[in-house]
């Protein structure tokens, strides 16, 4: 959001003024002088802060809509559905409604998307902020995310993941993490992708950091195919620390599976590598446009 007021900076004194044959000057003329707050910068920022209001109203709203309808959904399916598929799939639904009554986000999905939603992959993504949750959940398609654990914690929103069978994973904790990978192993077998972001947490300075292993090994170990996604546009959308949202125009572009095939443990780095450039690649090509 821009700031009220435009940053002063006062000019170099001239040398004759430092001698001291300049005509002399009142305090009241010596003051800096602000540029006066633009009344469309004021309004500019109060629009945002009411929509913003408004957006939190909403995403509470469907919270407490979905908790019902999750709960009835994963009952009626329990007997034929042990992967959580559809209960899972109508969590991810709530973002889309969310974004939809959102004016100050725009999002969209590119790419070729995958023809069998049940073929199972593991999906990996660049992570820029938050907001990259809710826009990869656009993608028509269901996968159990492995996320921070502490937000299972969060009343409402937190018990939708675990309902929704997400993965909760302690970061630094070698036993949560091989759980983790435990239990991703356990839904691809039940034809569900799995969502992981290989960077292991939102770059703050929008850069494309080094990519962990977790995901590749996974893929590998299970012989499942590695769906990459770029995402780009999300930044803007909620900055860190700062509970209103900004002006976003966002997209998720699929690009195409790569195969796993054949490939060893010993093969993780090249494998983790391949996907990487691709996916920086896709950025550059995205960012350029």
């Amino acid at each position: 959001m821009m700031a009220l007021g435009d940053q002063f900076e006062p000019e170099p004194l001239k040398a004759d003024t430092l001698q001291g044959d300049s005509p002399s000057v009142s305090p009241q003329d010596a003051t800096p002088k602000l540029d006066p707050v633009r009344p469309d910068r004021l309004r500019a920022g109060l629009g945002v802060t009411l929509i913003s209001v408004w957006s939190w109203f909403v995403f509470g709203a469907c919270v407490a809509l979905w908790v019902p309808l999750m709960l009835i959904t994963f009952i009626v399916t329990l007997p034929f559905d042990r992967g959580r598929y559809w209960t899972g799939y109508l969590y991810r639904k709530l973002p889309v409604v969310h974004q939809m009554l959102n004016p100050l986000w725009r999002f969209r999905v590119t790419g070729d998307l995958p023809s069998n939603p049940r073929n199972p992959y593991v999906v990996v993504s660049n992570h820029e902020s938050f907001v990259d949750i809710l826009l990869i959940s656009h993608l028509p398609w269901e996968m159990k995310w492995l996320s921070k654990k502490q937000l299972f914690r969060v009343p409402f929103a937190g018990w939708l993941m675990s309902l929704a069978g997400d993965i909760p994973l302690v970061r630094g904790d070698k036993a949560s993490a091989q759980q983790a990978m435990d239990t991703c192993a356990e839904y691809l077998q039940k034809r569900v992708s799995v969502m992981i972001f290989p960077e292991g947490t939102r770059a703050a300075d929008g850069e494309l950091r080094q990519f962990k292993d977790g995901a590749f090994r996974l893929a590998i170990e299970t012989q499942t195919p590695i769906l990459p996604l770029a995402v780009s546009g999300t930044k803007e959308a909620m900055r860190k620390h700062d509970w209103r949202f900004g002006r976003a125009d966002a997209e998720v572009h699929v690009l195409p599976p790569v195969s796993t095939d054949g490939l060893d443990l010993g093969d993780v780095n090249a494998l983790r590598d391949l996907v990487r450039t691709q996916i920086a690649d896709q950025l550059a090509s995205m960012k350029s446009d």
